[in-house]
């Protein structure tokens, strides 16, 4: 199912396009008879992110570690970690570049909006600093393997309005363009359609065009909001 557009809220993100968790992954692995249990969810902002690790750790009281790290933001512009008690750099930075490093589509790594929280359960085995951050690191990429995601891309909403002569095969018009269709309304004297299409001048210009001849001229277009759509 495509979900909602979601506004541009900040016009100076410079990301045409990004990766998200479509859902929360849970996924666990044991080294050396410790037990790595990690979380990885989907957030919109820190105080969400700090609510999961918080979760967690209530959630699992009886471990002594639960390390994590987000990434926020179109831009990525957002990056936190904390190693939670292991040796400095061995859990929170692992984590935090696995996440960051992740290939989604397009040799792209442009995954974002995501928390992972990994909770360990010492097995009384020493793993040394070098096999912390492998066991870290490993734990979020195996999660990673598992997960569903989803990507958006940035879009301009275009106001397609055209009269009751041509509003009975508006929708089939517009969808046979390849344009997405986000809503449709109905009037006496015709109908509104909102797409989206790229949001730059070349792709809003060819869609004005590829509108105008399909419509044979007689449709009305207005330029409406910049978003992020499937």
């Amino acid at each position: 199912m495509t979900s909602s557009p979601i506004e541009l809220a900040d016009p100076h993100v410079r990301s045409t396009r990004f990766t998200r968790l479509a859902d929360e992954h849970v996924h666990e692995i044991e080294i050396q008879r410790s037990v790595f249990h990690t979380v990885l969810a989907p957030v919109r902002s820190e105080d969400a992110a700090r609510a999961v690790i918080e979760e967690q750790r209530r959630s699992f009281h009886d471990a002594r570690h639960h390390c994590s790290a987000f990434i926020l933001g179109p831009d990525q512009d957002t990056q936190r970690s904390s190693d939670d008690g292991e040796p400095a750099g061995t859990a929170g930075i692992p984590i935090l570049t696995a996440l960051a490093q992740r290939e989604t589509s397009d040799e792209r790594r442009d995954l974002t909006d995501v928390v992972a929280v990994v909770t360990r359960w010492f097995g009384g085995i020493l793993l040394g600093a070098g096999g912390l951050v492998r066991a870290y690191s490993e734990s979020v990429s195996q999660a990673l393997d598992g997960a569903r995601f989803e990507t958006w891309h940035r879009k301009r909403e275009l106001v397609v309005s055209v009269n009751m002569a041509q509003a009975g095969r508006a929708e089939h018009v517009i969808r046979g363009l390849g344009y997405t269709l986000l809503d449709t309304t109905y009037s006496a004297t015709g109908c509104c359609m909102t797409i989206a299409v790229t949001d730059s001048e070349e792709g809003i210009s060819a869609a004005r065009a590829a509108l105008q001849t399909a419509f044979a001229g007689e449709a009305e277009i207005a330029e409406g909001r910049a978003v992020w759509s499937q």
